[in-house]
């Protein structure tokens, strides 16, 4: 379980991303208070913010120029801040990859509930990320290890006698037995008869 992160938030950094306005002067004196580092921006962000903890973006006018990364794969938590509930501006908004949100206009009442929010999801989408990475190359492994299985198969070997050679191979090498599947798996797949293939072959 992902551990929610309610310790104080002085020192981070903060970029709000909406046109002038009075109700956004509030939201920054806000931060403020609360011990951030504030910075404004109009109309796009600049590339320093790739190093910010915090995103406020304008739900209503915004667009996907305005950030220097990939819609959904912002390098921090993200806070819509939200006017227009028309469907194509909310659909909007969640395509960015909102961890939280404030509603418009804007005043002091919510913002800390919504920097804890938005943290406490983004580190929860952040460790899901990596648990789904961590399987794919689980995955990805043992369909390799399979492969080679089957390479020593077909030269005669039994499924035991296949699995203990390659166990033999990667322990000659003083490779894991991931990194000895892949590497037979591609030197017989580009069947160029290297030494690789001649000092494993088992025939």
């Amino acid at each position: 379980m992902t551990r929610i992160r309610t310790e104080n938030l002085g020192g981070a950094t903060a970029w709000v991303l909406h046109r002038p306005h009075p109700s956004v002067q509030g939201l920054v004196r806000q931060l403020g208070v609360i011990g951030l580092d504030v910075h404004e921006a109009w109309p796009e962000l600049p590339a320093e913010t790739i190093e910010a903890d915090f995103i406020f973006y304008d739900a209503d006018m915004g667009h996907d120029e305005q950030f220097p990364w990939a819609a959904g794969q912002s390098p921090m938590p993200m806070i819509a801040l939200i006017g227009s509930e028309a469907p194509g501006r909310l659909r909007w908004a969640m395509q960015m990859g909102a961890h939280a949100q404030l509603l418009k206009p804007m005043s002091d009442k919510g913002v800390y509930a919504a920097l804890l929010v938005a943290r406490s999801n983004f580190d929860r989408a952040k460790a899901s990320e990596a648990l789904i990475a961590d399987l794919q190359t689980r995955l990805s492994a043992r369909q390799t290890i399979v492969r080679a299985v089957m390479i020593f198969i077909m030269k005669g070997k039994t499924e035991a006698e296949a699995y203990e050679f390659l166990r033999q191979t990667a322990m000659a090498w003083r490779v894991t037995i991931e990194v000895a599947a892949e590497r037979l798996v591609a030197n017989y797949s580009n069947e160029k008869g290297t030494d690789d293939v001649r000092n494993i072959d088992p025939a």
